[in-house]
């Protein structure tokens, strides 16, 4: 084995030398993250849907009013169509 050559590899690309940094002096940096304007209306928007019910309460009220009293009627073309409109899919 050649030692020899890994020493000439070494010497071109300078790797026996410390690396020294230039500059006026050492400043340190942190890093740092800015989020969009955008992206905080993004946070603020989805903490808003995170907060709200998944049930429409006043709806449901409604809905059960009208089931009770008997006074909700279904359209049977309406019905049809949607349970068509699922069904669809499956062919």
């Amino acid at each position: 084995m050649r030692i020899e050559a890994y020493n000439q590899i070494g010497q071109v690309f300078n790797t026996g030398r410390a690396s020294r940094i230039k500059g006026s002096g050492a400043v340190s940096r942190r890093d740092e993250v800015e989020i969009s304007q955008a992206g905080r209306d993004y946070q603020v928007a989805k903490q808003a849907v995170a907060e709200a019910s998944d049930i429409r309460e006043d709806k449901v009220a409604a809905l059960k009013s009208s089931i009770a009293s008997g006074n909700y009627k279904v359209e049977t073309g309406d019905f049809a169509a949607k349970l068509l409109e699922k069904y669809e899919a499956y062919f």
